[in-house]
């Protein structure tokens, strides 16, 4: 016990006088370092308590240290460390931002030139068939240069895959000639405006042929759409029949092509991809339409084609939700524009069912692709 007692007295002793050495710096510092194996004699080896100075081994002794020294290099230490999410934006991201901005810029003026150049051109030239068939030739020529100066990679089709394609083209030759007679008849705004009522038909053709069946969210995304689409048709000034019904013509084969080409081309080559796909059903309907302008039209030019492969690229570089919003907005911009260029008096219910289909389309396009929530088993 005597021993032990020394012991203890010893370690004080030395712990005082490190205290006491705090302001100059020791080289040897006496500290017994005999190991202790009595549980009271370690409780009376008292250590300094929180905040009180911390001792630092230098060279075999030992030198106390303030605590706010301590705590200053932790603080600095962990203020030299770089925050994590603090990263600048990545130049690659900057150039394929302002990219895909100034895509979606050229794709809205050439919807705003097409729709325009083309209400133009069928109150001067009375002839949809013969217009439409120019501008698949229009279109033939732009993909062939496309093709000639290895722009896009040829597509290698099989005959079976090409006689695959014929129906879709037929459908395409279709759907743009019922485009460009409601156009002839009744004001691009409400051509437009009934054009929004495309996801109905998308529907109602899947549950019809590929056995779809829709949420009720998406079902409930129908109702704005068709009203707005009912609302604008009773206060159209320009309102028109054959105007109507070839708008929604043009909304049932624009949606039959898209259900049929799900059906048929499940197991499309690589070489097809949707630019080639459209490229090809473009060339196949100019060569359709000839002998069908002909015949109905007799012997009697627009941007198109370049408006539709500018879509087709934005689709592939964008996500489908970005892609079906960009879309929404861009019929908004046409019938705007539309408006005002041509001077199309609304009326404020008129400019509502507008509102109502356009919105009810962006709804439909974003519950469309939204992904379903897996449920937790």
């Amino acid at each position: 016990m005597q021993s032990m007692a020394a012991t203890t007295a010893s370690s004080s002793r030395a712990w005082a006088a490190a205290r006491r050495s705090s302001a100059t710096p020791t080289r040897h510092i006496a500290f017994a370092s005999r190991p202790i194996s009595s549980p009271s004699s370690a409780s009376s080896c008292r250590w300094p308590a929180a905040g009180a100075d911390s001792p630092v081994g230098i060279r075999g002794g030992l030198r106390p240290l303030p605590a706010g020294v301590w705590r200053g290099g932790l603080a600095a230490a962990a203020a030299s460390q770089p925050a994590e999410g603090d990263g600048k934006p990545d130049a690659a991201d900057i150039s394929r931002t302002l990219q895909l901005g100034a895509m979606i810029l050229v794709w809205y003026l050439l919807n705003i030139y097409f729709n325009i150049y083309n209400k133009l051109l069928l109150k001067a030239v009375p002839f949809p068939l013969t217009i439409t068939t120019f501008q698949f030739a229009s279109g033939s020529f732009f993909i062939t240069l496309m093709w000639l100066l290895n722009l896009h990679p040829k597509p290698k089709l099989s005959l079976q895959q090409c006689a695959k394609l014929l129906p879709l083209a037929l459908i395409h030759v279709l759907g743009n000639a019922f485009t460009n007679m409601s156009l002839g008849r009744v004001a691009v705004s409400f051509t437009h405006t009934i054009k929004a009522m495309e996801p109905f038909f998308s529907v109602l053709l899947s549950v019809l042929f590929l056995g779809e069946t829709p949420s009720i969210l998406v079902l409930g995304s129908l109702v704005p759409i068709v009203g707005g689409v009912v609302l604008a048709s009773m206060t159209e000034i320009s309102f028109n029949w054959i105007g109507f019904w070839s708008a929604m013509a043009s909304n049932l084969t624009n949606q039959s092509r898209n259900v049929i080409s799900k059906k048929v081309l499940a197991d499309k080559e690589e070489s097809l991809d949707d630019i080639n796909l459209f490229s090809v059903m473009t060339v196949m309907a100019f060569l359709l339409s000839v002998p069908l302008m002909l015949s109905v039209e007799g012997i009697k030019f627009s941007p198109s084609y370049l408006q539709s492969i500018v879509s087709y690229s934005l689709l592939a570089r964008m996500s489908p939700v970005t892609h079906s919003v960009a879309n929404s907005l861009k019929r908004v911009v046409v019938i705007a524009s539309s408006v005002i260029f041509f001077r199309t008096p609304i009326s404020p219910i008129n400019a509502l069912g507008t509102g109502m289909a356009v919105a009810g389309v962006f709804l439909y396009s974003r519950l469309k692709k939204a992904k379903p929530k897996v449920k937790a088993a």
